[in-house]
């Protein structure tokens, strides 16, 4: 599946932050992509979800239908790529490991940067600050967690980027939508 959709959406300029095949009551194909500097709209989540329909139109590599989800990796995204551990350091993370590492195999504390192929994680010991490394490829799951600091964070983020929703947009309503009749129009 990467082989077909990642060159395809790096040519469109986003990066994929992750593909993955999620089944259920129905198979659903989630792709997460962002620009090179971060950040995606919901326009080029649809660019890119038009343009990788047709190579999976054309490619069929699913037996199973699907339901196709293109998405931004959200405010607490997956950690996925070794050069997510680098850009998040400072911020507090559930890391899960496939090798059993001093015992155990789920850690959470603050990302402290890369060293090599290990993430270096700070974990709280009884009161003590212990900084951990784990090899990159051990791990199965990383993800931040939502902290009010991470939210600041991504906000002034698309505020420097000039990417804010302007909600003064939507304080235009004057009726209350309630007391429209069903079916009737505006």
């Amino acid at each position: 599946m990467a082989e077909i959709l990642i060159p395809a959406i790096e040519n469109l300029g986003f990066e994929v932050v992750r593909i993955r095949v999620m089944g259920g009551k129905s198979n659903t194909l989630q792709v997460m992509a962002e620009r090179p500097e971060g950040g995606i709209e919901v326009d080029e989540c649809a660019q890119i979800s038009n343009a990788i329909s047709v190579l999976l139109d054309v490619e069929d590599p699913l037996e199973e239908a699907y339901a196709l989800e293109v998405s931004s990796p959200g405010i607490d995204r997956p950690l996925t790529r070794l050069k997510d551990f680098a850009t998040f350091e400072g911020y507090e993370v559930k890391i899960e490991t496939t090798e059993l590492f001093d015992g155990r195999r789920r850690f959470k504390g603050v990302l402290a940067g890369v060293e090599g192929e290990e993430v270096l994680i700070n974990l709280e010991e009884g009161g003590e600050t212990l900084t951990v490394g784990l090899n990159f490829e051990w791990l199965s799951d990383a993800k931040l967690v939502l902290t009010e600091d991470l939210i600041k964070e991504m906000l002034k983020q698309r505020k420097d980027a000039g990417t804010i929703i302007d909600e003064t947009k939507f304080d235009d309503i004057e009726e209350d939508p309630s007391e429209i009749a069903p079916g009737a129009e505006e």
